[in-house]
């Protein structure tokens, strides 16, 4: 069964709320940090193989909501397997800051010593993975499901796409097997209207992937207007189901890519691009929770404060480490 779920706080403590505001604050002040490093050597005009972080960089902003409301129910010994637009998954499920941006930046002290990047970011501490290729977050996410189910734990994986990627082959394959096996898997697509430069109604025959889910029999969620508390309580579901044994849920959250699909992106073909900032999340949260009575100016500083001093400390610990030794440029890969 397929369920829309409208925007509502209905039920949701002031903690809970200020919590998911300030992990939303983290992964912008993170985004907008990088954003700047990325382009602050890339001149005269754009070169992408230039600068402190050389190569295509996908950043998140606008797509908070999504992991700050999925990830408020998870813990580190929970897996995570997302996209190629990672960086707010990775900073909700409590990845390091120094060793993520160590990574991005491509410095001996990153996650993968440097060899990864910004796409491939591989924690174990955090049971984090992701990915440059479409969907194939799914099948590992289904390898660590297993291993918790056969292990008797209520660890559960949660594996996160696009919705130009839930028309691929490890998409659907990947829920079907979930759901014979009965495994403990939260199925996310964040759905941000543009596979790239694709439209969704140029990709997809249906409006809502949630639709889908009803065909492997497991239940399947879609949250509109990119409403944090919303995707907190259906997640909360999905979350509570897998753990207690009662196998996979797909949830869709429709959100927005307030920039380009990579830095770089002219973004000529979204017709809408005007209205882009309108729809920025953040802000309507912040006024949301400043209404309720949650957050106040004090609060508001604090928050934003500690974000960005968090946030600048792991770029000056990024740009302190070393870069790798071309000599060891055959060390910690596979031959």
């Amino acid at each position: 069964m397929t369920t829309d779920v409208s925007p509502t706080a209905a039920g949701l403590a002031a903690d809970t709320r200020r919590a998911l505001y300030q992990t939303m604050v983290l992964c912008r002040t993170y985004e907008e940090a990088i954003l700047r490093e990325y382009h602050a050597d890339k001149g005269p005009g754009f070169d992408i193989g230039k600068g402190l972080v050389p190569g295509e960089m996908h950043l998140s902003a606008g797509q908070e909501p999504v992991a700050a409301g999925v990830c408020a129910h998870l813990t580190t010994d929970d897996a995570v397997t997302a996209t190629h637009r990672p960086h707010h998954f990775a900073i909700a499920h409590g990845m390091d800051l120094d060793a993520m941006t160590a990574e991005i930046f491509g410095r001996v002290d990153g996650l993968g010593r440097g060899r990864g990047g910004h796409m491939h970011l591989f924690d174990p501490a955090t049971h984090f993975s992701c990915s440059g290729i479409i969907a194939e977050g799914y099948p590992p996410a289904l390898g660590a499901a297993f291993a918790f189910k056969r292990r008797g734990t209520d660890r559960i994986a949660v594996a996160v796409t696009g919705e130009g990627a839930a028309n691929q082959g490890a998409f659907h394959e990947s829920l079907n097997l979930a759901a014979l096996w009965r495994l403990p898997v939260l199925f996310v697509v964040e759905d941000n209207d543009w596979a790239i430069s694709v439209p969704r109604a140029g990709s997809t025959a249906i409006p809502s992937n949630a639709d889908r889910a009803a065909a492997y029999g497991m239940p399947g969620e879609r949250v509109e207007d990119n409403d944090v508390d919303a995707v907190y309580a259906a997640a909360g579901r999905a979350v509570e189901r897998a753990r207690s044994g009662g196998g996979p849920s797909l949830l869709e959250v429709h959100t927005v890519r307030l920039w380009g699909h990579f830095e770089g992106d002219a973004q000529g073909y979204r017709p809408e691009l005007a209205e882009v900032p309108s729809h920025d999340p953040l802000p309507r949260y912040e006024a949301a929770l400043r209404e309720a009575g949650v957050l106040d100016d004090g609060v508001v500083e604090s928050i934003k404060a500690d974000a960005s001093r968090r946030v600048e400390a792991a770029v000056a610990f990024a740009t302190s480490s070393p870069e790798p030794d071309p000599a060891t440029v055959r060390d910690h890969v596979f031959a």
